[in-house]
């Protein structure tokens, strides 16, 4: 399977590093076609300009946006591993969404009806935040992550949603904890994509 990670976080010792790197080769030892587009060292230019969406409403897009779809068309699983920042995602991911998943590209409207374009693609999303679940829980958070990404972008698009993790107090985390949630990972693509257990 065709696998295309879109990992964003400007720390390369990060916990979202060591999470991508331990997909990265979880998937190799599962013998998977693998991509990875890390934003902050393509650098990737999360601004959309008003060029960008003039060029958007006449189909047209910049070499370097080409490319990024480039790589969704390739994939036939998507995932996203970045950390969530006040309460959403990171600048450098919405701009990506904003200038990559473009009109004509991602969605459409027919007849005055929203259609998404990507109908033959999965998506993972992995995120991580410094609040604990139960907090997030409390207040409704997580539930608002997944309304406004889930469904206001990945399944706007068409994208097929296998999971959405969450992995809580991110900034003071335990060994142990993160090795829980590698595990985690790997068990998710393992039951999503019937990949060999590790």
């Amino acid at each position: 399977m065709k696998h295309l990670l879109i990992y964003a976080h400007p720390n390369p010792d990060s916990l979202n590093s060591y999470l991508k790197n331990v997909l990265v080769d979880y998937l190799q030892l599962n013998n998977q076609e693998i991509k990875v587009r890390d934003l902050y060292s393509i650098p990737f230019n999360p601004i959309l300009s008003l060029e960008n969406i003039k060029g958007q409403r006449m189909g047209k897009v910049s070499e370097e946006i080409k490319i990024e779809q480039e790589f969704i068309e390739w994939a036939e699983c998507i995932t996203f591993i970045y950390p969530i920042w006040w309460t959403g995602l990171p600048a450098m991911v919405k701009g990506y969404i904003e200038r990559v998943f473009s009109y004509g590209f991602a969605y459409t409207y027919d007849q005055g009806i929203q259609k998404g374009l990507l109908t033959d693609k999965y998506v993972t999303i992995i995120n991580s935040y410094g609040k604990s679940y139960e907090e997030y829980e409390k207040i409704g958070m997580n539930k608002a992550l997944m309304l406004t990404s889930d469904k206001g972008i990945y399944s706007y698009c068409g994208l097929q949603i296998k999971e959405h993790l969450f992995f809580d107090k991110a900034d003071r985390a335990s060994k142990e904890s993160v090795e829980v949630w590698a595990k985690e990972i790997k068990k998710s693509f393992e039951k999503n994509f019937n990949l060999k257990p590790q």
